[in-house]
Parts: structure tokens; C-alpha cells; sequence
């Protein structure tokens, strides 16, 4: 055939980058978790073994012993999450704008008027103010 390859062995193609990637990718991980694992500090102490609790002291009165934890560090960690999953879905949008048809771009103002007024009432409740 002139020009390409066969197109039957067209998609084992594409598994094989998929699969060459993804060995790639556990590569990586496996060998940053065995770098940290073999170069790491090794000393345990009292200070290293003891749980973190968020810069929250668990022996003197932290978290889990009756005193209130403030709840808006987990307001604006949930703001945060809700925010950035939202902008991701932008992103098919973005790759295939030439090929929409105009009905997508009213979906995309709709959906970026939803997250307005989802934003204006975050700041009408003041949920980001640390005072």
C-alpha cells in the first residue's frame, strides 16, 4: 500500500502507544517510590512517628477530642475542588471548537452562567473571607 499503514493494523498501533505510556507511567512511579524508599532518612523519632492532624497537636487537644474545628477550611477546599473539576469539562470544548455546532456555544455561556452565580453567591455568603 502506498502512503500508510494497513488500515487493520491501524488500532494495534494506537493500543501499543497506549500500552508504551502507560509502562512508562508505572515505570516512573514504581522508581520514584523506590528512590524515596532507598535514599529517604531512615531515624525514626517520636516527633516523625507521631500522626499528623493538619498542624493540629492530636495529644493536646486536637482534632477528634470534643474541641470544634473550624469548618471553613473545608468550605473553600470543597469551593476548590468544585471550581477546578468545573474548568476542567472546558477542555473537550476547547479541542473540538472548530467542529461544534452553534447550539455548543450557547451550552458553554449557560455553563459558565451557571458557575457566576454559583460564585456570586460564595461571595454573598463571604465564605472566602478569612476574617
Amino acid at each position: 500500500m502506498e502512503g500508510g499503514a494497513d488500515p487493520e493494523r491501524r488500532p494495534t498501533i494506537e493500543y501499543a502507544n497506549f500500552v508504551i505510556m502507560l509502562l512508562v507511567a508505572l515505570g516512573i512511579g514504581i522508581v520514584a517510590v523506590l528512590a524515596s524508599a532507598l535514599l529517604g532518612p531512615k531515624k525514626a523519632s517520636r516527633t516523625k512517628l507521631m500522626a499528623y492532624e493538619s498542624g493540629n497537636d492530636p495529644e493536646r487537644g486536637g482534632v477528634g477530642t470534643g474541641q470544634r474545628f473550624p469548618v471553613h477550611f473545608y468550605l473553600v477546599a470543597m469551593l476548590f475542588i468544585i471550581f477546578d473539576i468545573e474548568t476542567a469539562f472546558f477542555y473537550p470544548l476547547a479541542v473540538a471548537y472548530q467542529k461544534l455546532i452553534p447550539f455548543a456555544f450557547f451550552e458553554a455561556i449557560t455553563f459558565v452562567l451557571l458557575l457566576l452565580v454559583g460564585y456570586v453567591y460564595v461571595l454573598k455568603k463571604k465564605v472566602l473571607e478569612w476574617a
